[in-house]
C-alpha cells in the first residue's frame, strides 16, 4: 500500500484567513465567536434563541486576493469561494502547480460540505414564490450543488484526477481527507486536495438547529463564552463557517520533487452508530469503533497517541459519549493514568464549522505535530464528562507530539477518525 503524506495546508476560519493567522490566534486563546443579532433582516435574527456564531472576519476576507473577481463571485456560493481560497493557500505551501498533462491527470480533488450555503436557496425560493419562474437564476442549481466546490477547484487548476465530494454532515471534512488518502494509496492519484467547507450563517439554519435544541442559548450577551466543550455549563454548539484544505501526496512523489513533508496520514477509520438521527450512543461505541479502526489502519497503539483533537461540540450527551469512547480506547491499552491522555476541543475558540469542522481540526492535529504545541479548550472551568483527562483547559500547552488523532461525528450516526504522525 502506498504511503500518504501532507505537504500543504490552507484555511479560512473565524479566527482569520490563513493557517498561520488562525493557529497563532488559537494558541493565544483568542475567540472568533461573535454576536449575529445585528444582522439583517433584524426580525428574523432577533427572534432566534441563539444569536452567536463563528464568522470569517469580514475585514480579512477579500475574494479578489484569491483570483475571485466579482463576476466569479456571482457564479459561486460563499462556501465554494472559501474552498477555492483554502485550496490556493494549500497549493502554495505545497509548491504544487503542475502544468504537464500527466501531473494534472494525477492530481484530484475531494472536498465536500454538510449544508453548503442556504442564502441562495432561501432567496431564490422567496423570489420564486413571490414573482415566479423568471426570477430564478440559471446559476441557481450550480451554486447549490455540494460538489461544485471541488468542481471549481478542478476547473481553476486543470486537475483531472478523481473529483469527489462527501456530504456526511459534520463528518464531511474528515471523510473527504480519509477518502482522498485512499485514492492515493490505491494508485488512483499521486496528489489530492482534500477538505471541507461551510457557509450557512443564515436565520433558517439557526432556526432549524435551534428548534432541535442543539445550539447554545445562554451566552448571547457574551459570545466568546458560548461554546464550552467538556464543561459542566455546556449547553450546545455554536454554528460557524469556513473551509480547510490539505494537500495529500504519495510519499515517494513528494520526496522526488523535494517537497516539505509536514506529517504522514497514517490511519483512517469509519463507523456508524446505527442508533439515532442526531444523538450518539451514550457509551460512545460508534466513536470507539472509528478510532480503533483508524489506529489499526495506522499500525499505532492507542497509548502511542500524544494528542487527540476531539469532535466535542459542547453538547451534554455528545461530549460525554466521546470521552467514554476515548477512555475505553486508551485505558484498555494500558494507559495507567487518565491525566496522561491529552484531549482538547478547538471548537471553544471557533464554534462548529459543520461540514468543514473535520478538515479544520485535521489541520490543527497536523500543526500540533509540526509545532509541538497542543491547542487549548476555551471556556473549560469545570470539567464534567466522566474522566480526568488533560483537557488542556484555557491555555495551550507545549508538548512533544509525534502522533495525533482527529475525531469527527455527524448526524445520522456517521463517524470518522484520522491519525497523523511525524514521518518515520
Amino acid at each position: 500500500m502506498r504511503r500518504v503524506v501532507v505537504t500543504g495546508l490552507g484555511a479560512i476560519t473565524p479566527l482569520g484567513v490563513g493557517v498561520r493567522t488562525t493557529w497563532n490566534r488559537l494558541i493565544a486563546g483568542d475567540s472568533g465567536i461573535v454576536s449575529v443579532a445585528h444582522l439583517s433582516p433584524q426580525q428574523q435574527w432577533r427572534e432566534l434563541t441563539s444569536t452567536v456564531a463563528g464568522i470569517v472576519p469580514p475585514t480579512a476576507w477579500r475574494p479578489s486576493d484569491f483570483d475571485l473577481p466579482p463576476a466569479s463571485q456571482r457564479r459561486m456560493s460563499r462556501f465554494t469561494q472559501y474552498s477555492i481560497a483554502a485550496a490556493s493557500m494549500a497549493l502554495a505551501q505545497a509548491g504544487w502547480h503542475p502544468t504537464a498533462q500527466p501531473d494534472l491527470e494525477a492530481t484530484g480533488v475531494c472536498l465536500g460540505s454538510g449544508i453548503g450555503n442556504l442564502d441562495d436557496l432561501y432567496a431564490a425560493s422567496v423570489a420564486h414564490h413571490t414573482s415566479g419562474y423568471r426570477t430564478v437564476s440559471p446559476l441557481l442549481v450550480p451554486k447549490l450543488l455540494i460538489n461544485m466546490a471541488a468542481g471549481h477547484i478542478s476547473i481553476q487548476h486543470g486537475f483531472r484526477g478523481p473529483n469527489h465530494a462527501a456530504a456526511t454532515a459534520c463528518t464531511t471534512g474528515a471523510h473527504s481527507i480519509g477518502d482522498a488518502s485512499r485514492f492515493i494509496a490505491f494508485g488512483d492519484a499521486d496528489v489530492m486536495l482534500a477538505g471541507g467547507a461551510e457557509s450557512c450563517i443564515h436565520p433558517l439554519a439557526f432556526a432549524g438547529f435551534g428548534r432541535s435544541r442543539s445550539l447554545a442559548t445562554g451566552f448571547n450577551h457574551d459570545p466568546p463564552k458560548a461554546c464550552r466543550p467538556f464543561d459542566a455549563a455546556r449547553q450546545g454548539f455554536v454554528m460557524a463557517e469556513g473551509a480547510a484544505v490539505v494537500v495529500l501526496e504519495e510519499l515517494e512523489h513528494a520526496r522526488a520533487r523535494g517537497a516539505n513533508i509536514l506529517a504522514e496520514l497514517k490511519g483512517y477509520g469509519c463507523s456508524g452508530d446505527a442508533h439515532h438521527m442526531t444523538a450518539p450512543r451514550e457509551d460512545g461505541s460508534g466513536a470507539f469503533l472509528a478510532m480503533k479502526r483508524a489506529l489499526k489502519n495506522a499500525g499505532v497503539r492507542p497509548r502511542e497517541v500524544d494528542y487527540i483533537n476531539a469532535h466535542a461540540t459542547a453538547t451534554q450527551v455528545g461530549d460525554a459519549a466521546e470521552v467514554a469512547a476515548i477512555r475505553s480506547l486508551m485505558m484498555g491499552d494500558g494507559v495507567e493514568r487518565e491525566a496522561d491522555v491529552t484531549v482538547s476541543s478547538t471548537k471553544g475558540a471557533m464554534g462548529h464549522l459543520l461540514g468543514a469542522a473535520g478538515a479544520v481540526e485535521a489541520v490543527f492535529a497536523i500543526m500540533a505535530i509540526t509545532e509541538n504545541v497542543v491547542p487549548p479548550t476555551l471556556n473549560l472551568h469545570n470539567p464534567s464528562v466522566g474522566a480526568a483527562f488533560n483537557f488542556v483547559p484555557l491555555q495551550a500547552q507545549q508538548k512533544k507530539v509525534k502522533v495525533s488523532m482527529s475525531n469527527s461525528f455527524g448526524f445520522g450516526g456517521t463517524n470518522a477518525s484520522l491519525v497523523f504522525s511525524e514521518l518515520d
